[in-house]
């Protein structure tokens, strides 16, 4: 034998199988051992590092970072439905604000509709032109207010004149006559209605009112009249 075979001999390669899975016989081989080795070799035990809270610290930390990412992901939510509601609110704004701008200029054709009306001059084809132009402002979200006998109401009306009246006692102030029917949108109010008022004697079925507290000093003038 010579030098180079003894050579190969000792360098020999020896390949050992480490599955743990037989793929002969299909059963679980003993770890950190060989079956010709003839019996099992010990299983080494890791140590395993508990926190006083009784968890592995890899546990308590995965368990933390999940808390942050779901609290991340409700602030996320709350400011996204946040943004959501604001969109809606400002889009509705601009699309009355655009019907307000449209139909106030639609306003003096209202009048002049309605005051044709109260002369009986619309007739014809002016009377359904008429009509079609009151159907596109009523589209958009347009009321019209004001009416004889409602209450007097300085939001949404505008006093012209305040007619005198005979009524003693206790009085309301009513709408008498209106001179320019009031609009509005939504809540907006394009235009207050211009009536003239007048005192009446309040109506026994509507609701009582509180009495007003009289001035301090009226009684003692009250009562050196009458003496």
């Amino acid at each position: 034998m010579t030098d180079h075979d003894r050579n190969s001999e000792q360098e020999r390669v020896v390949v050992r199988d480490r599955r743990r899975i037989d793929p002969d016989t299909g059963e679980v081989r003993t770890p950190g051992g060989d079956d010709s080795s003839g019996g099992a070799a010990p299983v080494e035990e890791e140590d395993v590092i508990v926190t006083d809270t009784g968890l592995d610290p890899r546990v308590e930390e995965l368990t933390a970072e999940v808390a942050e990412r779901t609290a991340d992901l409700q602030r996320i939510s709350a400011e996204y439905a946040n943004y959501r509601r604001r969109v809606d609110r400002d889009r509705e704004s601009v699309l009355v604000g655009a019907r307000v701008q449209f139909v106030s200029e639609l306003l003096t054709v209202l009048d002049d509709i309605d005051r044709a009306g109260s002369h009986g001059d619309l007739t014809g084809p002016f009377k359904s032109v008429a009509d079609k132009v009151v159907a596109v402002a009523q589209k958009q979200g347009l009321e019209p207010f004001g009416s004889d006998g409602e209450l007097f109401d300085p939001s949404v009306h505008e006093a012209v004149q305040h007619e005198s009246s005979d009524v003693t006692g206790p009085t309301v102030t009513v709408v008498s006559s209106v001179l320019r029917r009031g609009y509005r949108i939504a809540d907006r109010v394009l235009r207050p209605a211009m009536v003239t008022v007048v005192d009446q004697a309040p109506d026994p079925e509507a609701p009582a009112r509180d009495p007003e507290p009289e001035p301090a000093g009226d009684s003692g003038s009250t009562e050196s009249t009458e003496q």
